[in-house]
């Protein structure tokens, strides 16, 4: 039988055990459908001979793991599809720095792009939150706000609040956690919690 008679199927078997003539008539058999597809989806002439190539370079190299149940151009045409759609969104996302100058016919001005970002009251929330946090801390019996300050704003360990303040480590973990309690209450009743 003539090499171009046989079926997609046995050129690929032929292809696997690395006979390359056999994937070069595959790709006679489907380069112009193949670049058909691809150039309305990129336009350029230049650009669809490259991704035809890189279309049938990944295709080869992934012809152990086509299923025969379907059609070999079938497969073929959705690697070469999603080629075009990564090379697509490659050139969408070339960017321009926003510090450069823009050339106009009257010279260069720079861009003045606004911080949308940026929320003042935003900020005047939170410090009024950290406030409140702060003086509920400091409303809590001794025993507790010591342990808390310790633990919170010194960022000490069990271990090391209970030597600076004596304590066995139990009743240091009692108070952190009965602390954080009365805390969450206080916050609660304010709406913050």
């Amino acid at each position: 039988m003539n090499s171009e008679e046989k079926t997609d199927y046995e050129l690929i078997d032929e292809a696997i055990d690395g006979n390359e003539a056999s994937y070069g008539i595959i790709m006679e058999r489907y380069k112009n459908s193949l670049h058909g597809i691809i150039y309305r989806m990129v336009r350029n002439q230049e650009e669809t001979q490259d991704l035809v190539q890189e279309a049938f370079i990944k295709a080869y190299k992934a012809l152990r793991t086509f299923n025969k149940q379907y059609s070999f151009s079938t497969w073929l045409f959705k690697i070469a599809s999603n080629n075009c759609i990564d090379h697509l969104r490659k050139k969408r996302l070339s960017t321009i720095s926003i510090d450069a100058p823009i050339e106009t016919m009257d010279g260069s001005i720079t861009q003045d792009i606004p911080d949308s970002t940026y929320n003042p009251e935003k900020d005047i929330i939170r410090n009024e939150v950290i406030n409140t946090i702060h003086h509920t801390i400091d409303q809590l019996p001794k025993k507790y706000r010591e342990v808390i300050n310790l633990r919170h704003k010194q960022d000490k360990s069990y271990e090391e609040i209970a030597t600076e303040l004596d304590l066995p480590i139990g009743t240091v973990k009692a108070r952190i956690f009965r602390a954080r309690e009365i805390l969450k209450k206080s916050l609660r009743e304010l709406n913050l919690r």
